[in-house]
């Protein structure tokens, strides 16, 4: 049970991933690997794509739990229509993100604008929280002991766009949290720029993070203001629907 917890929790991380890089992470056999993925892949925990290697990834009993979870405590119920608003206002993706143990940033719900090109976001899609416009909403809200937390962790990631100077981290939380939203400019994912506020509990602490994802052909510098001001009322409406 544990190995495969372990394995599971690999694919969670590096996902899609084939049974050999796993293999390595989590310091198994590849063949011990490889029934453990037979046997998570039959109980619907995780789902292979097949292509030059089989590539593995969460599966769709993971993702119900994960939204059942939500889902019993109010949080998708009252994000959906806000998150609907915002895309008919927009016409972009918004997708609403909830932090895991401040380790990573997971995609929990999406609402698809109708551009033939568009950003997308699958559906239990992992990002480390330093280096991410919805990673940022969130730190900009929590004690600094967690962020520091959160911020030792994700500084040791190994690719390019994540590494992000300490110092210059902290002084862009600053101001995300000045002035309520928080912008990437194709940094973590070339391509795409995405504006993101947090969801509040009562509180004051960070829920989860919306986003509003645009492909850098179409994002308006000169519109941030505007972005920004709308996906911080859209988390405001969430906070106010799930605790009114």
């Amino acid at each position: 049970m544990t190995r495969s917890l372990r394995v599971l929790e690999a694919v969670a991380q590096h996902q899609p991933v084939t049974a050999g890089e796993l293999s390595k992470i989590v310091g198994v056999p590849e063949r011990t690997v490889r029934r453990t993925l037979a046997a998570l892949n039959e109980a619907g925990w995780l789902r292979a794509h097949r292509g030059e290697a089989i590539r593995w990834e969460i599966g769709a009993r993971v993702l119900a739990v994960r939204s059942s979870a939500l889902r019993s405590a109010g949080l998708l119920p009252a994000a959906r229509e806000p998150m609907v608003r915002l895309r008919d206002l927009l016409n972009e993706t918004i997708h609403l993100s909830v932090p895991d143990a401040m380790n990573e940033m997971v995609v929990v719900d999406r609402v698809d604008c109708d551009h033939p090109v568009r950003t997308f976001h699958a559906l239990g899609e992992t990002s480390p929280p330093h280096a991410t416009a919805t990673g940022h909403a969130v730190l900009a809200h929590v004690p600094v002991s967690q962020a520091d937390e959160s911020v030792r962790w994700g500084l040791g990631d190994d690719r390019e766009t994540a590494v992000i100077d300490q110092a210059g981290l902290y002084a862009e939380l600053l101001r995300v949290r000045e002035r309520g939203y928080a912008v990437d400019q194709s940094r973590y994912r070339p391509g795409v720029c995405t504006v993101a506020a947090p969801v509040l509990d009562m509180d004051g602490a960070p829920l989860a993070a919306v986003a509003v994802s645009v492909p850098d052909s179409r994002f308006d510098v000169g519109r941030l203001d505007e972005l920004g001001r709308l996906v911080k009322d859209t988390g405001a409406q969430i906070t106010a629907l799930h605790f009114g």
